[in-house]
């Protein structure tokens, strides 16, 4: 396996405080990868750490094979990155801010300049945008904007920070498929996120930390894994719940709820006894349950920031 992102005991110390503690993360080539925390938890500083923005107190970082931020040069035209909120000459319209950008760095060639920008414009849906200094353009524009900038150079590599902070829903949703078709052509996303439900829709992989340490680092699959309880409805709800006597947890009506490790073998129990399953459900666990159970209870501050940011 080949990995796009490689950091092994990743260390930031500002004085006697440390923001992130021996942070080891791995994330595949092709992964739509997401990275969560509370706030203060030291997500932000990984980030830029990853970036080269913050040289690490201790461990290494790689980037596309190559560590940084020794070779920040050769690995950041490859990377379209939106750390926080973009800034930008406000003065300038979307398109001149766009060139002065591209000009600035290396890896753009001039002669595909114009219609990379358009390309990316296009991308984020402000193909029709006219020559309007970006001093009027609204949060979730500038969001935009700061998404057309990191695809300039058509990235191998996107590493967002909070992409869709000031969207509405059908913007959020517009810039999710956005970023399931640029994985799908190739690019591994690497997305930093309060929005967990945005993170359960998009990401494969998922890593939790808190208090500059990892608490979870797995696919979202296994991380949200089925509880051992599924409910089932059935018009028969007398005679499964006699069946289910010792296993049943609860009863509401025609809906039951029963402990199991084997979904299909109690289907298959109660059919052949007579009862007719109209439904059965197998519970799993939210991304949200999964990350409040982690980060503890001495979170709770930051925690009910990021559920008011859902």
């Amino acid at each position: 396996m080949t990995f796009a992102i490689h950091a092994d005991g990743l260390t930031k110390r500002y004085r006697h405080r440390t923001v992130v503690d021996c942070l080891d993360l791995q994330v595949a080539t092709g992964d739509r990868f997401g990275f969560l925390g509370p706030n203060g938890s030291g997500k932000s500083t990984t980030v830029r750490m990853l970036l080269g923005l913050v040289r690490p107190s201790a461990g290494t970082v790689k980037i596309l094979g190559r560590s940084m931020p020794r070779h920040a040069r050769q690995v950041l035209p490859k990377i379209g990155a939106l750390v926080e909120a973009p800034a930008f000459h406000t003065f300038l319209s979307a398109r001149v801010e766009l060139t002065a950008l591209d000009a600035a760095g290396r890896g753009g060639a001039r002669r595909s300049r114009r219609r990379r920008i358009e390309d990316a414009l296009d991308r984020v849906g402000l193909g029709d945008i006219d020559d309007r200094p970006i001093s009027r353009f609204s949060l979730g524009m500038k969001q935009r904007l700061g998404l057309a900038a990191a695809l300039l150079r058509r990235p191998r590599l996107l590493i967002l920070d909070e992409p869709t902070n000031g969207l509405d829903p059908q913007s959020i949703r517009e810039i999710r498929d956005l970023l399931l078709e640029l994985n799908a052509e190739g690019t591994t996303v690497f997305l930093s996120s309060h929005l967990l439900s945005e993170v359960e829709m998009l990401c494969t992989e998922t890593a939790i930390i808190c208090d500059g340490q990892l608490v979870a680092h797995d696919s979202l699959d296994a991380l949200c894994g089925p509880t051992g309880r599924v409910t089932l409805r059935t018009p028969d709800s007398d005679l499964a719940a006699h069946l289910l006597e010792r296993v049943l947890e609860g009863r509401d009506g025609h809906s039951l709820v029963a402990r199991t490790q084997n979904p299909m073998a109690l289907n298959a129990a109660l059919v052949s006894a007579g009862v007719r399953v109209s439904e059965l459900v197998v519970e799993r666990r939210s991304l949200e349950d999964v990350f409040l159970e982690l980060t503890g209870n001495d979170h709770d501050g930051a925690l009910q920031s990021v559920l008011d940011d859902r």
